[in-house]
C-alpha cells in the first residue's frame, strides 16, 4: 500500500516527516496522516513525492513482495524488481513473464550474463554487442 511505501522510501532517504513535507510544500501532520493511511494524497503531491524519491508514480502507489523478504521499496525510477527465481539443478532459471514481455525475449534468445561482487544481471546478447561494438569504435577513434 501507498502508506508502506511513503514509510520505507523516507527511511530509505533518511529523512523525518517534516523534511518529506518541506520537500513538497505541505505540512508534517499532512504528510503524517498519508503514512498512517488516514488520508492519501492528491494526484500532484503523489507526483512530487514520486520524484523525491526518485521513483515512478506507478511503483509509489503500488506494494510489492518476495519471496523470504516480505515488502520491498519501489525500485528507483527506470529499474525494476522482477521478484525471485529459484536455480534448477544445472543451472536453469526461469524469467518472469513480465520481465521477458518487458523486454521482448522468447526462448532461443541469447543473453550475456554480467556480474559484480553482489550479484549477476542478464543482458540481450544484441544490446551487448552493439554497446561494445560503439565502445571500441570510440576507443579506435581516440587512437
Amino acid at each position: 500500500m501507498l502508506k508502506d511505501n511513503l514509510i520505507m522510501l523516507r527511511k530509505l532517504s533518511g529523512w523525518s516527516q517534516e523534511q518529506t513535507a518541506e520537500k513538497i510544500g505541505i505540512s508534517r501532520q499532512a504528510y503524517a496522516k498519508w503514512e498512517s493511511g488516514a488520508t492519501v494524497p492528491d494526484v500532484d503531491k503523489a507526483a512530487l513525492l514520486a520524484q523525491a524519491y526518485g521513483v515512478s508514480l506507478d511503483s509509489l502507489l503500488k506494494t510489492e513482495t518476495a519471496d523470504g523478504i516480505g515488502v520491498i521499496p519501489p525500485a528507483p525510477k527506470g529499474k525494476n524488481i522482477w521478484g525471485s527465481v529459484a536455480l534448477g539443478e544445472r543451472g536453469q532459471i526461469v524469467i518472469p513473464k513480465a520481465a521477458r514481455d518487458k523486454f521482448g525475449l522468447k526462448g532461443g534468445d541469447r543473453l550475456i550474463i554480467l556480474s559484480d561482487e553482489q550479484g549477476i544481471a542478464l543482458m540481450p546478447a544484441e544490446h551487448f554487442e552493439a554497446k561494445m561494438h560503439d565502445f571500441m569504435k570510440m576507443i579506435e577513434e581516440k587512437l
